[in-house]
């Protein structure tokens, strides 16, 4: 074994393996793993010819979504179990028979489930459905004077300084949550060309008041890691969300905004853009004395 924290340096090396093996869970972009890096620790490990990702627990290691690579979860189990409690974020739909994990405890987790849409019905916001998020945004339009821009390194500092004022809104510094977010989105814009990342910004009388940030997941898929708008602005969020599919997602079928975290409001927004599909994932808890 020859587990190491990730760097940037590994940047080249994790998206060759994640081109090779799509992933289909959120966390599983270069992107995703290193920003989050200072709140979930990342080790990394190469196994008969597959990636291995590994997540810093409450209770100890634990793999972190599925291999990239022809390695089965039994083979990484018996290899490491001395060192991993188990497994979390692992796609449900990639678990093997249960009988191939040796008495290993399968949780569901709903609350880390992804949502996926149709990039589609995010662009047009068509049909009965999604009247009242139109009405939102005619009211934006109706009210402000809002311009849309792709993202460029010349207004990195200006994206920054909006969420320096959202978080100062919201008191991010007493609240661990939002506080990680803020050190995970500030390493993403730090390193937005880097990382080859996509992204949209809406300004209102000449300052940056909304921006959003993604990056492909597979083929068929983006993902968006993050989307801020200022609350004051009534509309703003549906809008951005709406330009972002609308002018930087058009190569995609579906668009992954990741998990609700078993927030009660977060999931209802989440429901109400009429998800095509959630990509259901579990935790696996190894019972040591049963493997082999």
């Amino acid at each position: 074994m020859t587990l190491r924290p990730l760097s940037l340096d590994d940047r080249l090396s994790v998206t060759e393996y994640l081109r090779q093996f799509p992933p289909e869970i959120s966390e599983q972009t270069f992107t995703n793993l290193f920003v989050w890096r200072n709140t979930r620790p990342i080790w990394i490990d190469e196994y008969k010819e597959s990636l291995l990702f590994f997540a810093e627990t409450k209770t100890g290691l634990a793999l972190l979504g599925n291999p990239a690579g022809p390695v089965s979860l039994s083979e990484v189990f018996d290899q490491y179990t001395s060192r991993i409690t188990g497994a979390e974020r692992f796609p449900k739909e990639k678990l093997p028979d249960i009988a191939q994990l040796h008495g290993a405890k399968v949780i569901e987790d709903r609350d880390n489930a992804d949502y996926v849409y149709r990039r589609e019905d995010l662009a047009t916001l068509s049909g009965r459905h999604f009247t009242k998020k139109r009405n939102h945004i005619n009211q934006c339009l109706a009210a402000y004077e809002c311009s849309y821009e792709i993202i460029t390194p010349e207004i990195i500092t200006e994206c920054l300084a909006m969420q320096n004022r959202w978080c100062a809104a919201r008191n991010c510094k007493t609240e661990p949550g939002l506080c990680g977010e803020y050190q995970a989105i500030e390493e993403t814009l730090k390193h937005y060309t880097e990382l080859h990342l996509t992204g949209g910004a809406i300004r209102i009388e000449g300052n940056i008041e909304a921006f959003t940030v993604g990056e492909a997941l597979n083929p068929s898929t983006a993902v968006c890691h993050f989307e801020k708008a200022m609350t004051q602005f009534h509309g703003l969020s549906q809008l951005i969300n709406q330009l972002f599919a609308q002018n930087n997602l058009a190569d995609f079928i579906y668009v992954n905004r990741e998990q609700d975290l078993g927030i009660p409001g977060l999931r209802r927004a989440k429901e109400s853009y009429s998800p095509d599909h959630l990509v259901e994932k579990v935790r696996i808890v190894l019972d040591e004395s049963n493997m082999k």
